[in-house]
């Protein structure tokens, strides 16, 4: 049955993060990054995933750990799909593609507000 990707979903698959995905999100962090800066729907999320890619590699290396492990699994499963060009809608889809990528970046921005504006004001301390 298809899943629609709002909170829930992303709540759904943050419980399901190993650390093997973390590691993922971490090597393949500029293949992500890519996703991000290219023309059409996550363009709008360039900044917030940069943030959100630097909060899991400052949790991973253990310079932040200010935020809940289920946070971190959102942040991981939304980067994860983002990446995967084959999720509930294909990414060779034109624009149609990253609707559902635009909507699960959505939800987790929404999840983890609260978390990620810590993370950022900390960030902005250690330069």
């Amino acid at each position: 049955m298809f899943k629609k990707p709002d909170e829930e979903y992303v709540k759904d698959g943050a419980q399901n993060v190993t650390e093997k995905d973390v590691q993922k999100v971490i090597n393949r962090s500029e293949d992500i990054q890519r996703k991000f800066s290219a023309k059409g729907p996550l363009a709008r999320f360039v900044e917030d995933g940069k943030l959100l890619i630097a909060v899991v590699k400052d949790y991973w290396a253990g310079a932040y750990r200010e935020i809940p492990y289920g946070a971190i699994g959102s942040i991981v499963f939304t980067l994860i799909y983002v990446l995967n060009p084959f999720d509930l809608m294909p990414d060779v889809l034109p624009i149609i593609g990253q609707v559902d990528d635009v909507a699960v970046m959505s939800a987790c921005l929404i999840l983890i507000e609260k978390d990620l504006h810590k993370y950022k004001d900390w960030k902005q301390g250690q330069g």
